[in-house]
């Protein structure tokens, strides 16, 4: 199983909703919805560089934006992180069945470290961070190389995301893939099961995921 972070386990998008906001006002400005949703989902590099294009400002240093964000941030994750509904249950079910699990997050570790402290350490038997791959999602590598830390064949692998780049990722990937829209609703897919909570989802479900699939 290979989980996605912000928006699939927690609800950590609005606390990036107040750090966004909060720089966007730093920089004289504010961030329009268009561009918010464009960034859910994506690594930090191009988030900022959709947050300065959106205000006017390209010429922003992206590095010294994202250390702001990082640092903001960082305080709000301490404010503590609250489950998605459904997530911490099938979490639960999904270790107590023993299935090899990982988390896949844009996020840079030091956020992760901090959600890890509401997720469970023990939960993930791997944790691929936004800043330890070359590529970040909507590429493959996050994916692909959670499945390789967990020794299992990414096509025996399924990935639950909330976010358009996330599904990508997880798709490019060849990983059966489960969308979960949190902030930004999404289009279907070929190839992406889609429910609007995991409260609707159990392990029959995610089995039948990869069933569907080795019949296909």
């Amino acid at each position: 199983m290979l989980f996605d972070m912000d928006g699939t386990l927690v609800d950590s998008e609005k606390l990036w909703d107040v750090a966004l906001q909060e720089l966007a006002e730093e920089y004289g400005g504010e961030l329009s919805e268009d561009a918010r949703r464009s960034i859910v989902g994506t690594a930090m590099a191009e988030s900022m560089r959709i947050l300065h294009d959106d205000l006017g400002q390209p010429e922003r240093d992206p590095e010294i934006s994202a250390a702001w964000i990082n640092k903001r941030i960082l305080e709000l994750f301490r404010t503590g992180l609250p489950w998605r509904p459904g997530a911490f249950a099938l979490l639960e079910a999904v270790r107590a069945a023993g299935i090899p699990t990982a988390l896949v997050t844009s996020s840079p570790r030091a956020l992760v470290e901090i959600a890890l402290d509401t997720l469970g350490r023990d939960n993930f038997d791997a944790v691929v961070a936004g800043d330890e791959v070359v590529a970040a999602k909507p590429h493959p590598e996050p994916y692909l190389t959670a499945a390789h830390r967990l020794g299992v064949p990414i096509e025996r692998c399924v990935a639950i995301e909330d976010s358009a780049t996330g599904v990508a990722s997880a798709l490019a990937s060849g990983a059966a893939v489960l969308a979960v829209p949190a902030e930004v609703a999404l289009a279907r897919a070929d190839g992406v099961h889609q429910v609007r909570s995991l409260t609707e989802v159990d392990l029959e479900a995610l089995a039948a995921l990869l069933a569907d699939r080795a019949v296909a």
